[in-house]
């Protein structure tokens, strides 16, 4: 299967060195894979060039998004500029973040995948970070859900789900939408993959809002909207985190913030969760 590769960065000297060779290294190797210098002012640029010079696979475009590292639209804007970039010939693209360490099988392992299961949309392997000398699970989602650091798209699943919504709450966004036209997604334990950099340790502060934010915007409603809310905060071992979630809901409702799927899309979303939430409780 022919793989792309899109991986947004700023200011990633320090790791980004370890993210190419990984997939340098991989068995079976992507067609393409393009680091966007996200207005980054440190050597991420001339590193990844380096890796172009030295192997055909890799390309290198710049983008000036914001400088405010907020969650969703910066990191998937940049991602649009490299995807502008590619043909639409590859059956795999994989959105990638510039602060993982793969496994060398990863890509194989995710093309096997695939290719055993004609249903399947969307597919990821799990995040690891490095705590007291070990790396170990990043436990911020269910198990089921594909992490936004390391997404791979069947190409017409990609599309069909009218690609990467540009806000907080993409991926898990995609996956809903997956799901509403009859896609399958999956997790693969086994694929280890080594996350650097924990995730959100460079937001802002406005960021704290932005989850409530999405969580309006895919129309989940006030009850879906708590219970998330509450379920993200503990995960994170902050409960005050769910005062500033359900503020940034009601922010966007007052503000009349335009939704990300249709009222058809909305109701499946809020039927789906709801028959999650009844599982694991029943």
């Amino acid at each position: 299967m022919k793989i792309y590769i899109v991986i947004p960065a700023h200011n990633e000297e320090a790791l980004l060195a370890q993210t190419l060779q990984s997939l340098a290294n991989q068995t079976l190797l992507p067609e393409k894979v393009v680091l966007v210098d996200d207005h980054s002012t440190d050597k991420t640029a001339a590193i990844a060039w380096e890796f172009a010079s030295k192997n055909n696979i890799f390309s290198v475009v710049k983008t000036n998004s914001s400088e405010a590292h907020l969650p969703g639209s910066k990191v998937i804007n940049a991602f649009y500029r490299g995807f502008e970039t590619l043909d639409d010939s590859f059956d795999l693209l994989c959105k990638f973040d510039a602060d993982l360490i793969f496994p060398d099988n990863y890509l194989e392992e995710i093309a096997l995948a695939f290719q055993q299961n004609p249903e399947l949309g969307m597919a990821g392997g799990f995040c690891y970070i490095q705590k007291n000398g070990e790396f170990i699970l990043e436990n911020l989602t269910n198990k089921d859900h594909i992490r936004g650091a390391l997404k791979t798209y069947r190409k017409e699943c990609f599309f069909q789900i009218g690609k990467i919504k540009p806000a907080m709450g993409w991926d898990t966004l995609d996956e809903l939408l997956a799901q509403f036209h009859g896609w399958e997604i999956k997790t693969l334990e086994n694929l280890k993959v080594k996350h650097l950099k924990p995730t959100g340790a460079t937001y802002n502060k406005a960021a704290r809002y932005k989850q409530g934010e999405a969580f309006y915007r895919m129309r989940y409603g006030f009850r879906l909207t708590f219970i998330a809310s509450l379920k993200l905060a503990l995960r994170k071992k902050n409960i005050a985190l769910t005062k500033d979630y359900l503020v940034g809901f009601y922010k966007a409702k007052k503000e009349n913030l335009s939704f990300l799927v249709s009222e058809k899309e909305g109701e499946f979303i809020r039927n789906l969760r709801w028959k999650n939430i009844r599982k694991k409780i029943f």
